[in-house]
């Protein structure tokens, strides 16, 4: 199959989709041990120095109902908003959501001790897609999505996780750093393109 063939079937935004979910499942089947290894863990990343926790944290989940989840989530937002920013413009909030989660475990949430999940860079996604929708000229739309993220937000912290996640065990305030940090890289990214609406359809 030619190069020109791969990039009429597959564009590079949602190449980019495919890559992201085929780590997180070749990372899943590496079981209990892989996760340990790469997830989230306070002590090991201040006093080992283990530094790359704080992306493969993200990467590995508690279970295989946690993988599917969050799949599904980054589907649905591939779907909605992957069109909204070029690729390293995904790849910049993807980053600045999981700087930001991580830095508030770890300054405001001390008694937590690991952490695994997507879920967090999510709400960052939701957040930044909000951003772009509202720039495109969808206000209603963006507006609609914001007034959920945020009731969603305010009932986590105050009644904690919705009843639809199950046996899982949420860690609320990642979703609401993870939101915090697709408002700041699309606020940022706004500031650097700041005539940039709407991509190209046919852009890839």
């Amino acid at each position: 199959m030619s190069d020109n063939t791969v990039q009429n079937w597959l564009p590079r935004r949602y190449r980019l989709t495919l890559a992201f979910v085929s780590v997180i499942l070749v990372l899943s089947a590496g079981g209990d041990s892989l996760r340990d290894l790469l997830r989230y863990e306070r002590i090991a990343i201040l006093q080992n120095h283990q530094y790359w926790r704080l992306i493969t944290g993200h990467l590995v989940h508690g279970s295989w109902q946690h993988v599917w989840l969050n799949l599904a989530g980054l589907l649905l937002m591939s779907a909605l908003f992957l069109n909204t920013y070029t690729v390293w413009q995904w790849i910049c909030i993807g980053l600045i959501s999981m700087f930001t989660i991580d830095l508030g475990l770890l300054c405001l949430m001390p008694q937590l001790l690991w952490y695994v999940g997507l879920s967090g860079v999510l709400h960052g996604i939701l957040s930044a897609g909000a951003m772009a929708w509202w720039r495109a000229g969808s206000r209603p739309m963006a507006a609609m999505l914001a007034v959920t993220v945020l009731g969603k937000l305010i009932w986590e912290q105050w009644q904690g996780a919705l009843p639809l996640s199950g046996s899982l065990n949420v860690i609320v305030n990642a979703h609401l750093y993870g939101a915090a940090g697709g408002l700041i890289a699309a606020a940022m990214l706004q500031i650097k393109y700041p005539a940039r609406r709407k991509l190209p359809q046919n852009q890839t």
